[in-house]
């Protein structure tokens, strides 16, 4: 798989890979059964089943990096944070932040359009009880690595949505970069800053999930001020 990341040439044939991707069995048993049996408000659709590619602009000066595809989210539209609670309160703030020109994500042929965002995840696949193994983690980082490749011209900060994002996002500071992780690590925090040399900011976001949001632990306005700060990082207006 290290290979087929390494062969994109565009993010095209990249989201192309990472959808025909079927390196982790227990993934992709469980990503395949819940596709088959559904959920009974969607027992009409057709699932896609598959792993699901980033999702944005090609030129993305701000890049937020998930934990995975969500089972009856993405997992059933193809499209990372889409059809899903999570996705809904996402997609409001960033259009709120005008980084979206809608604020809802249903489908993947929706008309949604992110301005100066890319959406991807740690792991492409929707795994049992949202919790990737570590050996999960690191099968599928090659993806994550060639994704930030290919935007790393334009990008200049990165939102990690929870701690597991936070803590794939320093391979990438490795890999991507060139540049050795900071010992230690900084702690994962709401409104957590690291900045390095010549690497992309990154700003800790308390995940979107409804844990979180519907006990209050992350508010709309809590994310608008996150993606305030990473527009300012960013450069964006």
């Amino acid at each position: 798989m290290v290979a087929r990341a390494a062969r994109a040439t565009d993010l095209v044939d990249l989201d192309g890979a990472v959808s025909n991707c079927f390196a982790c069995p227990r993934l992709v048993a469980w990503r395949e059964e819940v596709a088959r049996v559904k959920r009974a408000a969607f027992r009409d659709q057709q699932y896609w089943g598959r792993p699901v590619p980033g999702f944005g602009a090609p030129d993305a000066r701000i890049g937020i990096l998930g934990l995975a595809p969500a089972a009856h989210g993405g997992n059933r539209t193809g499209r990372i944070f889409t059809g899903d609670r999570s996705g809904d309160v996402l997609f409001a703030a960033l259009h709120r932040a005008g980084l979206a020109n809608q604020p809802t994500s249903v489908a993947a042929d929706d008309g949604l359009v992110l301005r100066d965002t890319r959406i991807f995840a740690a792991v492409r696949c929707a795994p049992p009880d949202n919790k990737p193994t570590p050996v999960e983690r690191d099968t599928c980082a090659p993806w994550l690595h060639r994704e930030v490749t290919l935007i790393r011209p334009t990008l200049r900060v990165v939102v990690a949505l929870g701690a597991f994002a936070w803590a794939g996002w320093w391979p990438v500071l490795r890999d991507v970069y060139g540049q050795q992780p900071p010992s230690p690590r900084p702690a994962f925090g709401h409104g957590a800053h690291w900045s390095g040399s010549s690497a992309p900011a990154l700003l800790g976001c308390y995940h979107v999930s409804q844990q979180n949001t519907f006990t209050g632990r992350l508010t709309p306005g809590m994310l608008d001020d996150v993606f305030a700060r990473a527009k300012q990082l960013a450069g964006v207006d």
